[in-house]
């Protein structure tokens, strides 16, 4: 085995999980400002959305397995759960780690979300907005690919993508206003 082997794991399956993750939050977006059509809308669609949310667990798992496997940098148990524990990079590393809560925290919500409070629900399903947010911060301040042009082109579209959509989602919970009537004293 090369030693180099779990270097490219952690490295692939930590931009494998950004993707999904970017990938999971527009899908959501595009869904729930219906910019995919109105309903009745296939059930495929939302299964969709839980798969990719599903494997970004996945491969976040096997990028944080990797980075443990990995010689070049010593991380402890308590340094990949813990932030601000390490020597390399603690602020970096503290973006994942934050990340990697939360991201359990949706997934977890939403595997339980016809037990739980609706309500309760939508707020912790909300923080994936921050799940997108930190793992971007994470990638552009500890990956190693944060200086690659197609890796940043990347970052930049999704992040242009989310901001778009989340702007069409948050226009369209506003209620519109009704009009005044011109009512002017002549």
């Amino acid at each position: 085995m090369s030693s180099q082997l779990p270097w490219h794991v952690a490295r692939a399956g930590g931009i494998v999980a950004w993707a999904l993750v970017a990938s999971s939050v527009i899908w959501g977006l595009a869904l729930s400002t219906r910019a995919l059509g109105r309903r009745p809308r296939p059930a495929w669609r939302y299964d969709l959305h839980r798969f990719l949310g599903g494997l970004a667990v996945a491969f976040t798992a096997v990028h944080v397995l990797a980075v443990v496997a990995d010689s070049y940098v010593d991380f402890s148990l308590v340094n990949i759960l813990v932030p601000l524990t390490g020597d390399w990079h603690p602020l970096a590393v503290a973006w994942g780690i934050v990340g990697l809560y939360l991201l359990l925290a949706v997934e977890l919500t939403s595997l339980a979300m016809s037990r739980l409070p609706r309500r309760l629900w939508r707020r912790v399903h909300m923080a994936s907005f921050l799940v997108f947010a930190t793992t971007s911060v994470h990638a552009l301040t500890a990956g190693t690919d944060r200086r690659s042009g197609p890796f940043l082109v990347a970052v930049a579209l999704a992040g242009a993508v989310v901001a778009l959509l989340a702007a069409v989602r948050v226009w369209k919970a506003v209620p519109a206003r009704p009009r005044q009537r011109d009512v002017s004293v002549v």
